[in-house]
């Protein structure tokens, strides 16, 4: 018996075996992985995996599945279940080697974007991530600048990440059944960034003013940060909108200017 989807965690279990060993095998697991699932829900990945890796942690908000999972897997060694939510979740404690760690799941829908912004905050930690999500969303993901879909997400996650788009997923595939498709992308952040930032706090503030105000021209848009002069100094048309800027212009526009002292460094 399946169990019961809680709306307020953004429930939508995995359950077509065919889609389980798609995922299984782009995760493409090892013997030596230290791997961290979030959201195991009912177990299928879950299963899929134990026995498969060195260390398996499952991170699971809800209290209930969570006390399965510790019941299901209380004499396999390998895995570990945390009751916790992974917005909070400290990734980097689990492992001591630099991009050890790899990541899988099925992501709550509600949550994506801003877990996605969590996990980007411990890349230092992390070797790759392979997640389930709503299309729209991976699409924004891969998005290229000039498109409605390219924005925050996009820069953010392309400036510390090599991001590709696997397969997507139709809602048939889910106990209850979404209303959107979704995609499964991978993420590999870079040992190197390609893109040198020197202030990261700062550039992340440039980027989330720019495409809160994305209908606005990039003058105006930054008004509030930038002097007026600063974007014509990097050779760039102020007249341009954000969604028009590649990840290295943002850069050069923070790196160019100064961050303001009461900006946490």
């Amino acid at each position: 018996m399946s169990p019961q989807a809680r709306k307020r965690f953004g429930q939508h279990f995995l359950h077509d075996p065919g889609v389980v060993r798609h995922i299984v095998t782009a995760f493409a697991a090892k013997p030596s992985d230290v791997v961290a699932e979030i959201g195991p829900g009912p177990g299928v990945l879950t299963r899929a995996l134990a026995g498969h890796v060195h260390t398996l942690h499952a991170v699971e908000i809800d209290r209930d599945l969570a006390a399965e999972r510790i019941a299901e897997f209380a004499h396999d060694p390998s895995v570990e279940i945390h009751t916790g939510d992974a917005l909070d979740f400290d990734f980097c404690a689990l492992t001591r080697s630099p991009q050890e760690l790899r990541v899988i799941g099925n992501l709550p829908y509600n949550i994506s974007t801003p877990l996605l912004f969590h996990l980007l905050d411990q890349a230092v930690c992390i070797r790759d991530m392979l997640f389930m999500l709503q299309k729209e969303v991976v699409e924004r993901m891969v998005a290229v600048p000039g498109g409605r879909d390219y924005g925050r997400l996009s820069v953010m996650v392309q400036w510390r990440c090599q991001v590709e788009r696997l397969f997507v997923v139709g809602p048939g595939a889910f106990r209850p059944p979404p209303r959107v498709d979704s995609a499964v992308v991978r993420l590999q952040p870079y040992v190197q960034l390609p893109i040198a930032v020197k202030q990261p706090r700062w550039f992340a503030r440039i980027v989330r003013e720019a495409f809160s105000h994305r209908r606005k021209t990039l003058r105006n848009a930054l008004s509030a940060l930038l002097p007026a002069d600063a974007i014509e100094q990097l050779e760039l048309d102020g007249g341009r909108r954000p969604e028009t800027l590649s990840v290295a212009e943002f850069a050069a526009l923070a790196n160019s200017t100064a961050a303001p002292e009461s900006l946490d460094r």
